[in-house]
């Protein structure tokens, strides 16, 4: 289990490397755009496309890092006066048995629509430049289905008792 464990942390780790290499297209595509627009009078017509494709790539591929990283926002009014015992079953019924079938349900879905939108060379019908789309739902496809696996590791570790969630109650 720990191997497991190990491993959806490590893939989270190298999507959240990803997500940091897309900052850096998406900032350099900006700056380009704008000088472009206002120094040249040469506005791009993939700027808006590429905005909006590495923005959601960076929400999702980011989600499974940040999860592990305990860096998601929670309510710690409550769980601070419940016995860690508690708060790690509550926590691995929500992550566990909640959140990991929801997740794996949307990954799955999104799964599906990358697939398709590769086997038909689907596009963006919107965009004057209509870049490929299956490349975006892909993406957006391994994000969420890492984070489906940090969901689920999450979970199994509260069982387990192996959480970062404990709070210092001390302090």
């Amino acid at each position: 289990m720990s191997s497991l464990f190990k491993a959806v942390d490590a893939m989270s780790g190298v999507l959240s490397r990803v997500a940091e290499l897309i900052t850096l297209v998406l900032v350099v595509s900006m700056i380009y755009e704008v000088a472009a627009r206002y120094i040249f009078s040469a506005p791009t017509i993939w700027a808006f496309d590429i905005s909006y494709m590495c923005t959601g790539t960076l929400f999702v591929l980011g989600a499974a890092y940040a999860l592990r990283q305990d860096a998601h926002v929670r309510i710690d009014f409550l769980a601070q006066k419940m016995p860690a015992g508690v708060r790690r079953a509550i926590e691995g019924v929500v992550f566990f048995i909640l959140l990991t079938p929801i997740f794996a349900a949307l990954s799955w879905f999104a799964i599906g629509r990358a697939w398709r939108a590769y086997v038909t060379g689907e596009v963006e019908m919107v965009s004057p430049w209509a870049p490929l789309m299956w490349p975006f739902y892909g993406v957006l496809a391994l994000g969420l289905l890492a984070l489906t696996l940090q969901i689920a590791v999450q979970g199994l570790r509260a069982f387990r008792g192996e959480t970062n969630t404990d709070f210092d109650l001390e302090a």
